[in-house]
């Protein structure tokens, strides 16, 4: 049994908590980074339908959508050296964080791939098909038409993405990582005030979560700002995106924690 409940611990774990939020972060930046770079190299294949890269791309998608991210941190952190031994590579001094950003890079890196398809295939092939017709070419098209409404379509999605991320790194902590959790842990066993530090965390998770959230909603609405004329073009805008939303989501095989068919 823990201490009896005391509400001023809660306040005195806010400064011992966030002293871990930069190694949060970090990891969620580093994990967005390598998701981003991932998951075009994944997406492609799966936009144009490359034989053999696109199975390999379906496969890797099923794999991390498809197995728990705790899984994966012990299958990479445990498993990855034993494999590199084989070639002669010693990666097992390596930093526990470069085997978590890895980890968290290579499954946010999944769904992101899924977000992209999804997006670019969201908008009106009509739309290319009209910009080939003024005299624009392939990159063209898709730096002016394509990829302008694309970004708009999958920030919504981008936004819970970052968000589950945030989240998902409350387990990296099972690796020895001192981030927020493992601090909260840390301090509940040494005070023997576990609800106390759980609930400093959560409300320091809560305000990260809508700050990104905000940061996330300004950038989409800098995106939609040339397409909110007037409140009549706005509504029109709207309804159009939320068809596209719809096309977005029913397009991707499964939700996040899902294995694809």
């Amino acid at each position: 049994m823990g201490a009896p409940f005391d509400y001023t611990y809660i306040f005195s774990y806010f400064p011992k908590l966030l002293s871990t939020l930069g190694m949060t972060l970090l990891i969620v930046g580093g994990s967005l980074l390598v998701g981003m770079i991932v998951s075009f190299f994944i997406a492609l294949p799966r936009l144009y339908r490359i034989p053999v890269l696109n199975t390999l791309a379906r496969v890797y998608v099923s794999f991390f959508r498809g197995t728990p991210v705790l899984i994966q941190l012990f299958l990479f952190y445990y498993g990855l050296p034993e494999i590199l031994k084989l070639a002669h590579v010693d990666i097992s001094k390596a930093p526990v964080v470069v085997f978590v950003i890895l980890t968290y890079g290579l499954h946010t890196g999944a769904f992101m791939s899924e977000t992209i398809r999804a997006s670019v295939t969201a908008v009106d092939r009509g739309q290319v098909e009209a910009a080939y017709a003024v005299g624009m070419g392939g990159y063209q098209a898709f730096t002016r038409i394509v990829l302008p409404q694309a970004l708009a379509i999958a920030i919504p999605v981008f936004s819970n993405l970052v968000i589950a991320l945030l989240k998902d790194t409350s387990l990296a902590f099972t690796l020895g990582v001192m981030e927020m959790t493992g601090k909260a842990e840390t301090l509940g066993s040494l005070t023997q005030h576990f609800i106390e530090a759980y609930i400093s965390l959560a409300l320091i998770y809560l305000a990260v979560s809508l700050t990104l959230e905000r940061l996330l909603l300004i950038a989409e609405r800098r995106l939609l700002r040339h397409e909110q004329p007037d409140a009549a073009g706005h509504r029109r805008f709207r309804l159009q995106r939320k068809s596209s939303y719809r096309h977005m989501v029913a397009s991707m095989d499964s939700g996040k924690g899902g294995a694809e068919a």
